[in-house]
């Protein structure tokens, strides 16, 4: 079956133009011009991965990725004519798992697609396979990380990660102990064949560290200078 995917874009030009790449690559492809259809279609559920333009007429992206955070954590890449840093961190940070800056190659998209698709697979056959919640814990007990339920606690306190925090923390604490090098955390977190800002990782270390170790006074998360990150328990 063809995997279906969602494309919320006012210009209708470009829609096109990447629906008819999108079709020849045996994707199944359904269109909307305005945010309030976007989420009309989203809601309705069915799709492997959503492209969302960020200024759209009705519902702006952002406030349409808001709302899809509530209920789904379908992959979503933002097409966006931004490219300030302020503008890619408040995507990914309200849940996006990718963006692309127009104008953008079709190869480069397409990459970015495949990523994401992988990425909500993973997911998908992860809570296929398990017949009971994933735990992880460090801290001696201090920091636990639901999978399933996609709920992190710090000494009982809830914190709200990204998607894409949440991924990254995930992988540290599967691989407590061990030193993680930025390309292995870049592989697993963003896929491997990731293009975007090469320093991906520090930035999102930083946001973990923002929101567990330094919020609950804790060090939790440490570099290992010139290979990358760990969580070591002192």
């Amino acid at each position: 079956m063809a995997e279906r995917i969602l494309l919320v874009e006012d210009e209708e030009k470009m829609a096109r133009m990447v629906e008819l790449e999108l079709i020849h690559e045996g994707y199944e492809v359904t269109k909307a011009y305005d945010g309030v259809a976007g989420l009309a279609h989203a809601e309705s559920g069915g799709f492997d991965l959503i492209l969302l333009d960020i200024m759209l007429p009705g519902l702006n992206g952002m406030e349409v990725l808001r709302r899809l955070r509530r209920i789904t954590d379908v992959p979503v890449i933002l097409l966006t004519a931004r490219d300030a840093t302020v503008d890619k961190v408040s995507g990914l940070d309200t849940g996006a798992d990718d963006y692309i800056t127009k104008p953008f190659v079709i190869e480069e998209l397409l990459a970015r697609i495949r990523a994401g698709l992988r990425k909500g697979s993973a997911a998908d056959q992860r809570r296929d396979g398990k017949k009971e919640n994933l735990v992880l814990t460090a801290a001696g007990g201090n920091l636990v990380l639901d999978v399933d339920r996609h709920e992190v606690k710090v000494k009982n306190e809830p914190v709200e990660l990204t998607l894409r925090e949440f991924s990254l923390l995930q992988y540290l604490l599967e691989n407590k102990g061990r030193v993680l090098s930025r390309d292995a955390l870049l592989e697993h977190v963003w896929g491997y064949d990731y293009v975007g800002e090469t320093n991906a990782v520090d930035v999102y270390v930083r946001f973990l560290r923002s929101k567990v170790d330094e919020r609950f006074d804790m060090k939790l998360i440490h570099t290992v200078r010139g290979i990358g990150y760990q969580i070591r328990e002192e």
